[in-house]
């Protein structure tokens, strides 16, 4: 999961930043294809966060669970320690490292997801407003001489 994530966010990034290119470069003539290209983007981007998400609270509830486990192993072993106590103990650390480092990563990701949709937003609210509110501002500011 963590390569897919990597993967997405490279590729998202990519077309975000082309879109951004897109509507700072584009006509006039072009903005409505520009729109529905950034709906579209926006649109699969939402799917995969879902994705995302899902996957993120999976890992959450393991790595909760996870740290319980190791919390309840850890005071028994403080409390009455053994041989076996002290071996999963040691087991179940190194085996929460990954887990913490693998949800920080898909935390991380899915946080950024979100700053990739919020710009696609932004470039479809720019996009689709842009005309208008010119066209307003000029009309009000006419009627107001």
């Amino acid at each position: 999961m963590e390569e897919r994530l990597k993967h997405y966010l490279k590729q998202t990034e990519r077309i975000t930043d082309e879109l951004e290119k897109e509507c700072r470069e584009g006509t006039p003539e072009d903005g409505r294809t520009g729109c529905d290209r950034i709906q579209k983007e926006k649109q699969e981007l939402l799917v995969q966060i879902g994705f995302f998400q899902h996957e993120r609270l999976v890992h959450l509830l393991v790595t909760v669970l996870f740290a319980l486990l190791t919390m309840i192993v850890f005071i028994q072993a403080v409390t009455a320690f053994s041989l076996w106590s002290g071996v999963l103990l040691l087991s179940l650390l190194v085996l929460l490292v990954p887990y913490i480092r693998h949800y920080y990563i898909l935390e991380n990701g899915t946080q950024k997801l979100y700053q990739y949709y919020d710009r696609l937003e932004t470039l479809l609210k720019d996009r689709g407003d842009g005309k208008g509110k010119k066209g307003r501002s000029a009309g009000l500011h006419s009627e107001a001489d």
